[in-house]
């Protein structure tokens, strides 16, 4: 019969839990631990004991508080590395567990006069206390640990979890422009970057640190990276589309009111001097308001836009939407047909919709024609989606009686006194504006959001880097298999172009071997596949590894156990 901890260890392994308990699988630094290697005859166990201990008592690395159950496991690990050999090690040369980028690029420079033949160094060292999460043995944490970058502050939900697995990560406050992105990533031999807003990670990026494996967008927002050129490398690239969405909605729930209420031109002329107590203008958001009921338009109804639905409604306001796709309202909010049938009826228009070439200047001088004299537009999506110079000619017209803009078409890469007409020619027109809120893109700013979205993105890098599931991925077909609960088996991870006759090349060289389980998707010219294969040795790996990842169809390929 089983023993509950192995029942406990498949249970979580089915429910696909990364949260703590999983150990990292990477491609620089993973274990085979072969079935027929065990301890000398003169343990003190007998075979069946020794095994039963091995699978009983792992030492649990986990953030969820449970206490460590301690495991000394001997085993003789593939260490892989970039650099040069340690001492009183046997060096040698393979591919395996390699990530392949195109023209089989290198995850960093093999040691000078080293031999190679297109793949990585790899040291074999003599014995290793593997430290094992509870729910997958196989993937324990190795001496060369996954290398991280993490930039703009990120929150520390993201790099506690990305600790716990054992990995190197490395923090820096603020964003890098192009040059020091690609010099840090080059020198540093990062597999894995994380971003907030302001870093952008270019095609050039991509294409000259031949390491990166996946990206990182700590935000809602993935405009700031070259998406395509980072499928085509085979980087997949993960965001938080949810998590701060309570914190967004919120804030545009406080401008409302701030600008029905012309609250920031009263605090601005009490901090003049001036006491200008008047009720002209200044409006209640529930009941009555302009002649008619508070009416608050929502352009873009998903995570964001239905969330300030609920909360509008709760205001006693009435709530009508526009999205390109027919979705179905929260409370009795009502969808319409288009845009510009209703910009006419509402007295708040606020935004929520992705950068995109459709969306740019979406509201300019014609949309803001047909809104009734007297509305408040609202931007909290993306700067580019408002015709900035259009709202300062309707605000200084009176046209629209006030605005919250939290976004801007360029915004500057650090704190300071640095928005000016240097960086956006219309900035001093926009600030002398009246009624108008003006943040600094804060609109996911709260404690709140930046640990849910550390702890989102930070464990969907785990699940990419441990068991190559790209559930979330925003560039690359979403595929996941369950996590491997058994020694001998090994997760082919491969990326290709999507065209016709892969899988039959792929199947035929898999074919000699038992795939126990197999999945693929595409999404445009690139496709994936997850393969978990079992009872292979090293040799074996070595093998698949080699003929799958020279295929002509090949962006990238890992294996992983």
């Amino acid at each position: 019969m089983p023993d509950k901890g192995h029942l406990d260890r498949v249970k979580n392994g089915r429910q696909g839990s990364v949260r703590s308990s999983v150990g990292p699988c990477s491609e620089i630094g993973a274990v085979w631990r072969d079935a027929k290697r065990r301890p000398s005859p003169g343990a003190r166990h007998n075979d069946r004991e020794r095994e039963r201990e091995k699978r009983l008592s792992p030492i649990s690395i986990n953030g969820s508080g449970d206490a460590p159950r301690r495991a000394s496991v001997s085993v003789r690990p593939i260490q892989i590395h970039t650099g040069s050999p340690p001492l009183n090690s046997a060096s040698v040369t393979s591919p395996l567990f390699a990530t392949s980028p195109p023209n089989s690029a290198l995850f960093g420079s093999p040691p000078a006069g080293s031999a190679h033949s297109g793949g990585r160094s790899l040291t074999a060292s003599h014995s290793f206390s593997a430290r094992v999460g509870k729910a997958l043995a196989p993937f324990p944490i190795n001496e060369s640990p996954v290398k991280i970058l993490l930039l703009e502050n990120v929150n520390t939900a993201a790099v506690d979890l990305l600790k716990a697995q054992g990995y190197h990560v490395d923090e820096i406050k603020s964003a890098l422009g192009e040059q020091e992105l690609i010099t840090k990533l080059r020198e540093g031999g990062y597999q894995a970057v994380g971003i907030r807003s302001k870093t952008k990670v270019t095609a050039k990026v991509i294409s000259e640190v031949p390491s990166l494996l996946v990206i990182g967008c700590f935000c809602i927002g993935t405009n700031q990276v070259d998406l395509i050129a980072a499928a085509k490398a085979g980087i997949a690239v993960f965001n938080s589309p949810f998590s701060n969405s309570r914190s967004v909605a919120e804030l545009v729930i406080s401008e409302v009111i701030a600008l029905s209420r012309q609250l920031c031109d009263r605090s601005r002329e009490m901090r003049e001097g001036i006491w200008n107590k008047v009720s002209k203008g200044c409006w209640e958001i529930r009941g009555k308001c302009l002649g008619e009921r508070a009416r608050l338009q929502i352009v873009g109804y998903g995570h964001i836009g239905s969330q300030l639905s609920v909360l509008a409604e709760a205001m006693g306001m009435s709530v009508l939407y526009y999205d390109v796709m027919p979705i179905m309202p929260l409370g009795s909010a009502k969808q319409v047909d288009t845009l510009d049938d209703l910009l006419g009826a509402v007295d708040f228009l606020s935004l929520h919709v992705p950068e995109l070439p459709e969306t740019t200047n979406l509201i300019s001088d014609a949309q803001l024609n047909l809104m009734k004299d007297g509305a408040y537009l609202l931007n909290n999506a993306r700067g580019k989606v408002v015709d900035i110079p259009a709202l300062v000619r309707a605000l200084q017209s009176g046209k629209l009686a006030g605005a919250a803009i939290d976004v801007f078409p360029s915004e500057p890469a650090a704190n300071g006194p640095n928005f000016g007409d240097a960086l956006n020619t219309w900035a001093t027109e926009l600030r002398a504006c009246p009624n108008l809120i003006l943040t600094p893109h804060i609109g996911g700013s709260t404690e709140e959001a930046q640990s849910m979205i550390g702890a989102e993105v930070g464990s969907a890098l785990i699940r990419y880097i441990n068991y190559g599931s790209s559930i979330g991925a925003v560039n690359f077909p979403e595929v996941s298999l369950r996590p491997i609960l058994s020694d001998g088996t090994v997760r082919l991870c491969h990326v290709h172009l999507n065209q016709p006759g892969v899988l039959k090349i792929v199947n035929s060289i898999l074919g000699e071997h038992n795939v126990e389980k197999q999945f693929s998707d595409s999404k445009g010219d690139t496709a994936y596949l997850l393969a978990d294969i079992s009872h292979v040795g090293e040799a074996e790996i070595k093998e698949i590894y080699e003929a799958i990842s020279g295929t002509r169809s090949n962006i990238a390929t890992r294996m992983l156990f």
